[in-house]
């Protein structure tokens, strides 16, 4: 497939880009009807567009968005039920091969996170491993709300930058 995004029809646009943002397709669905011109079919352009959908939902929809991400090295996980997306990223970072002392880490501290903030610990897992995650994860534990509100936010959006990044260079390869 090598079609540009302004040229994709509602329904292809929507399949491709619509989990850029985990489990979240109404951020494409909006972007796309707010009309795509030849400027989206660039990952800069497209990100902006989506991030400012995101950046315009307010903070119910925002936490509704951050809520819908899993735990690094979490249940999900264990049991293969992450997006495709997701279980690459991690297995990226070699969260899918943590010692029984890391998993036992990564479960305590997203138990502890998730009472703290009512979300997951979220962090753009590429270009990481496990032990600068874990470092992170132990810091950030400690923030107060909405500091930590506006990282795991900005972390979605990196999160969405990297995912577009790739899409867009995948179908101008084909």
């Amino acid at each position: 497939m090598n079609q540009k995004p302004s040229q994709m029809s509602r329904d292809l646009f929507i399949e491709i880009f619509g989990s850029v943002y985990e489990h979240s397709r109404w951020i494409a669905e909006q972007v796309f009807d707010s009309g795509l011109t030849s400027l989206s079919d660039e990952s800069s352009t497209l990100f902006a567009a989506m991030s400012e959908v995101v950046d315009q939902a307010g903070q119910d929809a925002q936490l509704e968005l951050l809520r819908n991400h899993p735990d690094l090295a979490g249940k999900l996980a264990v049991s293969g039920k992450l997006t495709a997306a997701s279980a690459l990223e991690q297995a990226g970072a070699g969260l899918d091969r943590c010692t029984d002392a890391e998993f036992d880490e990564f479960t305590k501290l997203n138990n502890r996170y998730q009472q703290r903030f009512g979300f997951p610990f979220i962090v753009a897992v590429r270009g990481l491993d496990k032990e600068r995650i874990l470092e992170q994860f132990r810091h950030r534990v400690q923030s107060d709300w909405d500091t930590e509100f506006d990282c795991a936010l900005s972390q979605v959006h990196r999160i969405a930058r990297l995912r577009i990044d790739q899409i867009i260079v995948s179908t101008e390869d084909h």
